[in-house]
């Protein structure tokens, strides 16, 4: 109804045009359609032709919208026999043809979109022949590539968007592109274009050239400084200070120059604008202190996301950095910062998340920081924090990431943390914790990590510690802890029981075993708002190694066909190696080593493809163990076994050889070869990706990463 009261030639009951049905019949032709789309195009009314619009009186096909239709097959040259077409949509499908070169004959064409195909091969030079193009959207076709033609910026003056992102594009930015008149809107991420920035000699709205190999420095963009938007030139090799001048940018929304080589201080003189809601500058070399004003700020308005981490800052956090009482995302990992968190950061209403990691912060965790009641992740790792865990905690009860590993953290953890329900990542590793794991830690019933390694807990292992239901990891190593591992509460969680929800990595990498990447998406929903999500990829497995645990080994612990990696090393345990043990079908990782374990090993494991480490090392294993069983795959696997001997060729065996200083060869040999010996352990060194998806919100969908790794 709103297109025919825009047009009124356009009239929903007027046939399709004889010749035009001829030719969406041919184009029709060479497309698979799963679903019911195209099966409309039977008749003559052309309202009854989904996707189509027709012209009014003469029933000429002036727009074909097909978009997100799960369409494939080849785009047909039959195509470019309607003369009168003006907006063509087929993005978001499966086609893998080349775009047909006789396009360039329907003059009429105001907008084309083949945005997220599979369209492979070059740009046609006939195109060019298009003079009245406005739009012109290609993007995420991996296989369309070459050189970018040097008319792209003068074959029409009318063109205002240009996308051309997440391709195979190189050699340099055409010249032309940067006097364009006309244009408002280039995209070009994504691709492998090269040369320097020239300064744009257009009011363009947004600029995106991330993940490029542009080079040089930061020009001042002073043809844009009251119409650029959004500025997006992360993932390149741009040197040099970033320029005072861009303050200039009074329009500017979002900047992101993340993962480049920007070096320097930052200017006293850069501070932007309120209208800045997101700002980047993470995976540079920028040095000195903080900027203690980097963004004007009012109660309606100012910075949602501030991400300045993976730098060389050095200093206190400035406490204007929590006046801007907009904040909703902080990430300053991944720095030199000294000295306290700032009390004032409880000021912070509007916060959602506070990554201040890997940095040398002292002092305790600051208990006005329960201001910040919409906190969603609190990651304060790798610092010299001190002092216990504040009962007051309780009040981030939306609080999903709690990580405070790596620090100098006393005492016991609090009951009244059974507040936070909603807690689905707890790392307090490599601490002083003490005490007995309390009832609280019960009410996590959303829990999929957790990790109290490295730190003087005691007492005996609760009943309830394996029923976490969405539970990935569980990391009790380098305790206290003695008596039993409860037995019979394996089976509640998914992931222990089912081998297709690992989150390892099929090619073996170490980094996927040692340690969990947390990826943080950030989207700015609005000027005021923030949507929060975030995914975990963790190795399945459990950790109790370097314990004082005795008893026997659990049999059902044998049967979780999830685990990734099981370690019990460094305990008391006695009894034998269950058979079950060849039921671990998804298993990349045991360690049974130092133990009293006795008796044969009966478990054929020849059939464990993925296992990739095995350490029985230093028990009392014993008997012949036949080739058939696949042991021989792991020849110092057995070392301080005396009583076993592995089979090494038709009925002779190899008793393991003892090194000169029991343990000392196996754990030289593991340090030294592909798999260290402490595969087993997530460390306390956190993979955490901050990524703010969708930040750059253009027109149509698109996802632009600010990354931050800790």
């Amino acid at each position: 109804m709103l297109l025919i009261l825009e047009n009124p030639s356009v009239v929903s009951a007027v046939d399709v045009h004889p010749q035009d049905k001829a030719t969406l019949s041919e184009f029709k032709s060479k497309i698979i359609d799963p679903g019911p789309g195209l099966a409309s195009w039977v008749g003559s009314n052309c309202s009854n032709w989904i996707g189509i619009t027709c012209e009014n009186p003469t029933g000429r096909v002036i727009s074909m919208e097909l978009s997100s239709m799960n369409l494939s097959g080849s785009i047909s040259h039959s195509i470019c026999n309607l003369f009168s077409l003006q907006t063509l949509f087929l993005s978001h499908n499966n086609f893998t043809s080349v775009i047909p070169p006789c396009l360039g004959s329907v003059l009429s064409l105001r907008v084309v979109d083949f945005s997220h195909n599979g369209l492979r091969g070059l740009i046609p030079d006939s195109l060019r022949r298009l003079k009245h193009l406005r739009e012109l959207t290609l993007n995420s076709n991996r296989y369309l590539g070459g050189k970018l033609p040097m008319w792209v910026g003068n074959f029409s003056r009318f063109l205002e968007r240009l996308d051309l992102g997440s391709n195979s594009f190189g050699g340099e930015i055409p010249e032309s592109l940067f006097r364009l008149e006309s244009l408002k809107y280039l995209d070009l991420s994504e691709n492998g274009l090269s040369g320097k920035l020239d300064g744009f000699h257009q009011s363009l709205e947004v600029l995106n050239l991330a993940s490029n190999r542009i080079s040089g420095t930061l020009p001042c963009f002073n043809a844009c400084v009251q119409s650029l938007s959004i500025l997006n030139l992360a993932n390149n090799s741009l040197v040099g200070r970033i320029p005072s001048c861009m303050s200039s940018l009074r329009a500017l929304r979002q900047l992101n120059l993340s993962n480049n080589g920007l070096q320097y201080g930052i200017s006293p003189m850069l501070v932007f604008s309120d209208k800045l809601l997101a700002l980047d500058l993470s995976h540079n070399q920028l040095s000195g202190p903080l900027p203690s004003k980097i963004a004007e700020t009012t109660d309606k308005s100012g910075l949602l996301v501030l991400d300045l981490s993976h730098n060389q800052f050095s200093g206190n956090i400035p406490l204007k950095i929590t006046e801007l009482k907009s904040l909703q995302a902080l990430f300053l990992s991944h720095n030199s910062l000294n000295g306290v968190i700032p009390g004032s950061i409880g000021n912070l209403t509007y916060l959602q998340v506070i990554d201040l990691s890997y940095n040398s912060l002292t002092g305790s965790i600051p208990l006005n920081i329960v201001g910040c009641f919409q906190l969603l992740a609190l990651i304060l790792s790798n610092n010299g924090l001190s002092g216990e865990i504040q009962p007051e905690l309780d009040a981030l009860n939306s609080l999903k990431i709690l990580d405070i590993s790596s620090n100098k953290i006393s005492g016991q953890i609090p009951q009244t943390l059974a507040g936070c329900r909603s807690l689905e990542v707890v790392d307090f590793s490599s601490n002083s914790l003490s005490g007995p794991l309390n009832d609280a830690m019960n009410k996590w019933l959303n829990l999929k990590f957790l990790s109290l390694a490295q730190n003087k807990f005691e007492g005996t292992l609760p009943n309830w510690l394996f029923t976490f239901p969405f539970i990935r990891t569980i990391d009790l190593s380098g305790n206290r802890f003695s008596g039993f591992i409860p037995d019979g509460t394996f089976n509640v969680s998914k992931s222990f029981n089912n081998a297709a929800m690992s989150g390892m990595n099929t090619e073996g990498s170490l980094v996927s075993v040692k340690s969990k990447i947390i990826q943080i998406s950030v989207m700015v929903m609005d000027r005021n708002e923030l949507s929060f999500a975030y995914g975990l990829f963790s190795p399945v497995g459990i950790d109790l190694s370097d314990n004082q645990l005795n008893g026997e080994i659990p049999e059902s612990l044998f049967t979780l066909h999830g685990l990734d990696y099981l370690n019990l090393s460094y305990n008391l345990l006695v009894g034998q190696i269950p058979v079950d043990l060849e039921k671990m079908w998804n298993l990349r990782a045991i360690d049974l080593s130092h133990n009293y374990l006795s008796g044969p090993l009966l478990a054929n494991i020849s059939s464990l493809q993925e296992l990739i480490s095995l350490n029985f090392s230093y028990n009392s294993l014993s008997g012949f163990v036949s080739r058939k069983q696949g042991y021989w795959r792991f020849p110092e696997a057995f070392t301080g076994n005396p009583a076993l001997c592995i089979e090494v060729s038709a009925g002779k065996c190899q008793p393991p050889r003892i090194p000169a200083l029991p343990g000392d060869k196996f754990r030289d040999d593991m340090e030294e070869g592909p798999i260290s010996v402490w595969i087993f352990c997530v460390t306390a060194a956190v993979t955490f990706y901050a990524t703010l998806i969708a930040l750059f919100c253009w027109p149509r969908s698109r996802n632009y990463i600010l990354r931050s790794k800790i």
